[in-house]
């Protein structure tokens, strides 16, 4: 649950540092680059804490199952 969070929480982070950089470069109506940029910030954000929640929980397991051979 708490690395689903996490990769939600990321991925509204990187939605608001794409929205604002693509706003930073752009002058006038810029609805298209700013959504794009929203959404391809919202993407490496998540992306991003996905892979990194993926290797920690699969660390995690391979951990027990060494924790548990050495216990038997």
């Amino acid at each position: 649950m708490l690395a689903f969070a996490a990769i939600l929480v990321a991925g509204f982070c990187g939605g608001v540092i794409g929205y604002a950089f693509a706003d930073l470069q752009c002058d006038g109506d810029c609805s298209v680059q700013r959504g794009l940029g929203a959404l391809i910030g919202a993407l490496i954000g998540a992306i991003g804490v996905a892979v990194v929640a993926t290797l920690a929980l699969r660390a995690m397991g391979e951990w027990r199952v060494v924790q548990h051979r050495d216990e038997e």
